[in-house]
Parts: structure tokens; C-alpha cells; sequence
């Protein structure tokens, strides 16, 4: 054989390998169209060399691999999003929220809670924050952030300080919140670099108890003064302090609101800026104990229990028959708005050192109960529908409380 015929043939046969690899390129784009990934690149073929069995083996296990990947992806994604949406609403996840944090499922409580806030409309929203906030401020089995609720605590209070205090829903919440402002602030945050400001703590309370009407915040603000930081620099309380201390005390004795009858009941006792009178002081107290809102339950009796353990018996019999007097004065104990989160605390059973039992419920002279007072007697004076808005706390207010007897004209001076 030639050179030239040599040549050609080996020719031939190069072309003959190029044709062979064109149909395996153009096969291996078949397969790997057929898959289902929809392209085919130069690394994947090689020129001379046909697929095998086993190769394309390999490439329809990889090919089910991930279509096996892509379906559990998209089972976890529809996982994820039905637990993003565990409730048909926001108000069932705002009702088994606080159902579940009654239970003692603080957890679950926060998850529902949480949703609510996310999803819900802008009440909804609104109430779900305030409870969160609640939640994450008690300190149950450790589990308080106290950040986490002074954050919403002052988003709440911003976004809604000057609500309509008669009309709007919002209004006893953004006092509350206020309120647990003014504990926050007093105290200071470290996580935060917060730093204390009785001051500021002052103007949270003053604004929920004269704006909003909020007795808590009227009690809490009447220990202010009392106390002697109503400047916030502290120094003892002065005459005209002392004077507004005494005055939202006695309107709120006036109220029937138990936690500043029991604080009234113990300054009687122990003759702090008023006359000092056993008998008025355990009538106070025993009046304190007929209302007490769980949450202040067990101070109030144990205050109770401390006088009743130390009166004689005839001073018994006439606080009893104070009681009966100002039963027909002061209307009964008003349910508060429920907004706490239940009480699961035992109340311990009393006795006095010597073995005798307190009597919680002492029995009294039986009184009808008989027409509402008018409000706005002794040191409540003021304009307002209640005893609430129109609180005076300016230094001419007078040291009376006269009608009912229970704080004197001339305490304040003493």
C-alpha cells in the first residue's frame, strides 16, 4: 500500500471517530435532556468514547436524587408555613396564648401570641403586644426578659399615649403599661444601659393616674409621696406631699380600691402622718381583705392578719361596727378589667402566735346596703363622672375624708 493510500484511509478513519463522537455528543445531549436538567456541556462528553450502561445508570439515579430533594423541600416549606399559621386567626391565637400561659406553657404562649402580633389587625395586634410584654416581664421559674418587655412596654405607650381615656379600648392597657414604664425606668436596665430615673418614673406614673384615671397608678403614686421621692431626689416627703399622699389614699379608700385601704390601715396602726387609731386601722384592713384582687391577695391579708393577731377583742367589736357604718357609705369592690395573666400561687392558711385563727372573713353587724354617696367628699374635690378623674393633688387640698370617718381634718397637720 502507498503512501497516499495509507494517508486516505487513515483519513477516513479519522473522520469516521469524529462522526462516531458527534452522534455520542449528540446522544449524551439526548440522555441529559431526557433527565430532565436540560443541557449538556463539553466535560461531560468524551470524544471516541460511547456512553455505557453503567454511566447512564448513574446519571438517572442522580437525576431521581434530586428530584427526590426538591419534593422534600417543598414538603418542609409547606411544614414551616403551616406552623407559621397555626391558628385560623389572630383571635384564637390571642385566646390560646393566654390559655396556654395559665396552663404554666410559657413557651406555647409566646408562639401564639407571637402570630397574633404578626398577623392580626391593629387592635389585635395591640392587645397581643401588651400580653407578650406581660409575659416576658414575669419572672416565673426565671424566664423573664425584662428587655424584651420594656421594649414593647414603650412601643405601646408611644404609639398610643394620648388615647381617649374615656372612649378608647386601648386606654386601661396603655396605663398598665405606663406603669410597668415607671418600674423599669425607676430601676434602670443594665442589659440596655437604661440608667435609673425616679424622675422619669414619676411623670410615667403621674401621667396613668391623672390622664388615664388608673388606680393602680394613683396608689403607686400616692407611696411616691409618701415615701419622699416625689422629686425624685428623695430627702423625705415634705407637708404638701404628705397632703397628696393622704389624698389619693382616701380617694381610693373612698373607691372601695382594696391596696390603698390596706396601706391606709397601717399608717393608722402605726400613727404615720395621721392619728394613730387601732379600730380604724383594723376596720381598713378588714374591708382591704373583703376585696382584695388576687394579685395583691396575700400582702393585703397579711397585713390584715398582723392587726387582727394584735387587737384585744373589744377593739374587734368596734371595728366591726365601723365596717358595718361604712359598708353603707362605700360602694362594693368593682371587678377590675382582667389583665393579668391568672395567679397560681397557695394562699397559706393564718394564725396568731398564740394558736388562734385569723379570721379572713370576720363577721360584722349586718347593714342594707344603701344609695351611692355622692362622689367628690373630704379630699376628693374635682370635677369628673368618678372619684378617679378629677383627683386634685395641689397644696390646698383639705385633710378631710369627713363622711366616712376615716381620716380626720386635722390628720395631715400631725
Amino acid at each position: 500500500m502507498d503512501a497516499g493510500t495509507l494517508n486516505q484511509t487513515q483519513t477516513g478513519q479519522t473522520q469516521t471517530g469524529q462522526t462516531q463522537t458527534g452522534h455520542t455528543q449528540t446522544g449524551r445531549r439526548r440522555v441529559v435532556r431526557c433527565m430532565g436538567l436540560g443541557y449538556a456541556t463539553k466535560a461531560e462528553t468524551r470524544p471516541g468514547k460511547p456512553p455505557t450502561r453503567r454511566r447512564l445508570s448513574l446519571l438517572a439515579a442522580l437525576a431521581v436524587l434530586v428530584a427526590i430533594v426538591a419534593a422534600l423541600a417543598g414538603a418542609a416549606g409547606g411544614v414551616s408555613a403551616q406552623q407559621a399559621r397555626a391558628f385560623s386567626s389572630a383571635q384564637e391565637a390571642i385566646d390560646s396564648g393566654l390559655g396556654a400561659y395559665q396552663a404554666g406553657r410559657r413557651e406555647a404562649a409566646i408562639a401564639a401570641l407571637t402570630e397574633a402580633a404578626a398577623r392580626g389587625e391593629a387592635l389585635e395586634k395591640f392587645v397581643a403586644e401588651f400580653y407578650l410584654a406581660r409575659i416576658y416581664s414575669q419572672n416565673l421559674g426565671g424566664g423573664a426578659d425584662n428587655t424584651k418587655a420594656f421594649v414593647l412596654f414603650r412601643k405601646i405607650a408611644d404609639e398610643n399615649l394620648n388615647v381617649d381615656p374615656e372612649t378608647s379600648q386601648r386606654a386601661p392597657f396603655v396605663a398598665k403599661a405606663l406603669i410597668a414604664l415607671a418600674g423599669y425606668v425607676r430601676a434602670g436596665i443594665k442589659e440596655i444601659d437604661l440608667p435609673p430615673s425616679a424622675t422619669r418614673a414619676n411623670d410615667y406614673l403621674h401621667h396613668a393616674a391623672v390622664f388615664f384615671g388608673d388606680k393602680d397608678a394613683q396608689f403607686e403614686l400616692a407611696r411616691v409621696y409618701l415615701g419622699g421621692d416625689a422629686n425624685g431626689l428623695g430627702g423625705g416627703a415634705n407637708g404638701d406631699d404628705i397632703r397628696r399622699g393622704l389624698h389619693y389614699l382616701s380617694a381610693l379608700t373612698e373607691e372601695s380600691y382594696a391596696p390603698a385601704q390596706a396601706a391606709l390601715a397601717d399608717l393608722f396602726w402605726r400613727g404615720q402622718y395621721v392619728k394613730k387609731d387601732e379600730q380604724r386601722a383594723l376596720a381598713l384592713a378588714t374591708m382591704a381583705t373583703e376585696g382584695a384582687p388576687e394579685h395583691e391577695r396575700i400582702w393585703i391579708e397579711d397585713t390584715y392578719a398582723t392587726l387582727f393577731c394584735a387587737s384585744t377583742p373589744p377593739a374587734r367589736t368596734a371595728a366591726g361596727q365601723l365596717v358595718a357604718r361604712w359598708r353603707k357609705m362605700f360602694p362594693p369592690p368593682l371587678a377590675e378589667p382582667t389583665m393579668g395573666l391568672g395567679a397560681r400561687e397557695l394562699l397559706p392558711e393564718r394564725q396568731c402566735a398564740s394558736g388562734e385563727k385569723v379570721a379572713l372573713r370576720p363577721s360584722v353587724e349586718a347593714a342594707e346596703p344603701a344609695e351611692p354617696q355622692p362622689v367628690g367628699r373630704g379630699l376628693l374635690k374635682g370635677p369628673g363622672k368618678g372619684p378617679s378623674k378629677g383627683l386634685s393633688s395641689g397644696p390646698g387640698t383639705p385633710g378631710g375624708f369627713h363622711a366616712a370617718g376615716v381620716i380626720e381634718p386635722t390628720a395631715a397637720k400631725e
